[in-house]
């Protein structure tokens, strides 16, 4: 996140707060496996995108909402703490990205599962709230992420 010293001039930052709870909001939702508030922390409109692991991109809030439904009625629990975060305002937009650390409860399984992905969140600020506009997690490479130092130039 940004040092006060190195703010842009409209910059508040309330709106780092309001980011960080839409974002908690968002995992909570997730948790809890909870449509309602996932469609309280969303912008419902026919533009947003999201990509789960695996899928293919879904693109406009119907389809998302779907996904999420079919997600939450076919998921026997699960716990997701976000880690790594890192926050970017600009303007009416803002970018959080971070690990996804998962616990699956599955059916088939006396043991959780666990996983691991990367992940980042898009908000949009409209009418004064944070609303999520875009959502792309995918799985963490094993051998985890390559710094800049270690590419090849």
């Amino acid at each position: 996140m940004e040092s006060p010293r190195s703010a842009p001039a409209d910059y508040e930052f309330d709106d780092e707060m309001k980011v960080a709870a839409t974002n908690e909001r968002f995992y909570a939702a997730l948790e809890d496996a909870d449509l309602a508030e996932m469609e309280e922390v969303w912008l419902a409109a026919d533009w947003v995108m999201c990509v789960h692991p695996g899928w293919e991109p879904i693109a406009g809030w119907e389809g998302v909402r779907e996904s999420w439904r079919r997600i939450f009625e076919n998921s026997t629990g699960m716990r997701v703490t976000p880690s790594d975060l890192r926050m970017h305002i600009l303007g009416d937009m803002a970018w959080v990205s971070c690990t996804e650390n998962l616990v699956l409860f599955l059916e088939n399984s006396s043991a959780p599962v666990t996983a691991a992905t990367t992940a980042t969140n898009l908000f949009n600020r409209v009418d004064g709230r944070w609303r999520l506009v875009h959502h792309h997690a995918s799985p963490m490479p094993s051998n985890g992420l390559i710094a800049a130092s270690d590419t090849i130039q």
